[in-house]
């Protein structure tokens, strides 16, 4: 199926690894260009030199999506290279699990008004677009009670409540908005390889209580997240999708 994709322009918070980067390395290779950032320039620079060529432009940018006034100007620029914006994915989590102030507010900081930032400087150019999409990456965590449910957990469900809000304010402009909620995602460097190096019966238990018997891969929630940001999925708004591999019991009517 063609996505539709060839010659759309994409801004993706948090690309160097993990699902960020999966997402960028699908975008690519579907003849979209990207801009993406990260908090490191190093990491930044290196994901640019590895992702260039592999099909439409790619800019990495070092910023930090709680700066606010760094990212409209992150946006502003890319969408100045890129010559417009079509899609948006706001990815960028703290990752900030443990019950403790500072991470309520690195989660308020990251998660929540990262997202709405990115949204707000990206808006005026989403609305000179043919084919405009937000997507927002949540969690498993948003919408049930796990080890997670402090300041994760509450932070992806407020993220996924704002972008149902964006699709109905948004529907009639021609703008979708959709949120994307993983199960467990294990790579290289990320939160479940730590988790299963420092703490392996929390790794254990949660492995268990994947029904496939593993997690996911990056590539997985990548291909889920590009194809709800495409023209291909023109008439999808307002969802939330999981991509859990049955790891969630609730049902979602």
């Amino acid at each position: 199926m063609d996505l539709g994709l060839q010659g759309r322009r994409a801004l993706v918070t948090g690309g160097t690894r993990g699902i960020g980067r999966a997402i960028v390395e699908t975008f690519l290779a579907e003849g979209a260009s990207v801009a993406f950032c990260a908090r490191t320039a190093a990491d930044v620079a290196a994901a640019a030199e590895a992702l260039a060529g592999r099909g439409g432009q790619v800019t990495g940018y070092a910023i930090d999506v709680a700066d606010e006034e760094g990212m409209r100007r992150w946006v502003t620029e890319s969408a100045d290279r890129l010559s417009g914006l079509d899609i948006v994915v706001a990815n960028v989590s703290a990752l900030a699990i443990p019950d403790e102030a500072e991470n309520w507010r690195a989660s308020f900081n990251v998660d929540m008004m990262g997202t709405v930032g990115l949204v707000n400087a990206a808006m005026p150019y989403l609305k000179r677009s043919d084919a405009a999409s937000i997507v927002t990456i949540g969690s498993v965590s948003g919408r049930e009670i796990d080890f997670a449910a402090g300041p994760y957990g509450t932070f992806k469900a407020a993220v996924i409540h704002y972008t149902q809000g964006l699709a109905y304010q948004l529907a009639g402009e021609g703008i979708r908005a959709n949120s994307l909620s993983p199960g467990n995602t294990y790579f290289d460097g990320g939160v479940w390889q730590s988790i299963e190096q420092n703490n392996p019966d929390l790794f254990a238990s949660a492995l268990a209580l994947n029904p496939t018997g593993r997690m996911a891969k990056p590539e997985e929630i990548a291909r889920a997240a590009v194809f709800l940001a495409s023209p291909a999925a023109s008439f999808i708004t307002g969802a939330n999708l999981l991509v859990d591999g049955a790891l969630t019991r609730g049902v979602q009517f």
